[in-house]
């Protein structure tokens, strides 16, 4: 994962109908990704795929400021239409702050994952755990291709 910390808007790509941020790592197996911001910073949302498979957001349930984050544990709680569950957390540290927009208007996740509809930021307590993430361009999309083809044969998402 870049750890540039550079600011902009996300490098994004398409595949297979579904938005995809070059700029950031992932946490394949919760759809959370990482996107580093500035030295031991992070902020964390959802990617679009984890978003469809929930259906329309209803609630989201946020840290406050300060709390400690563990990898793998939940920070959080997502309730939708197919799905309501844990928002587990791809790295351990300390909420520095919370998306407020995102919890009053969870629409806001669905709208915008990569930009305005991020969860939280947070201090790492462990940048090394940035390198367990997915965060290789190539890598990336071919896992997202094989999340997406896997989800339509099941009927998890439309064609």
């Amino acid at each position: 994962m870049s750890r540039s910390g550079a600011a902009g808007p996300a490098a994004l790509r398409e595949v297979r109908g579904f938005a995809l941020a070059l700029d950031r790592g992932y946490q394949p197996s919760t759809h959370m990704w990482v996107k580093l911001t500035g030295p031991g910073r992070v902020m964390i949302g959802m990617d679009p795929l984890g978003i469809e498979t929930s259906g329309t957001l209803a609630q989201l349930s946020l840290p406050a400021a300060g709390a400690e984050l563990t990898a793998g544990r939940p920070f959080g709680q997502l309730e939708a239409v197919k799905f309501v569950g844990p928002l587990t957390s791809p790295v351990s540290g300390t909420v520095r702050a919370v998306n407020a927009a995102a919890a009053a208007d969870p629409g806001l996740v669905e709208r915008d994952p990569f930009g305005d509809g991020w969860l939280i930021e947070a201090e790492l307590a462990d940048p090394g755990e940035l390198d367990a993430l997915l965060a290789d361009t190539e890598a990336i999309t071919a896992w997202y291709a094989a999340r997406i083809e896997e989800y339509r044969l099941t009927g998890a998402i439309a064609e």
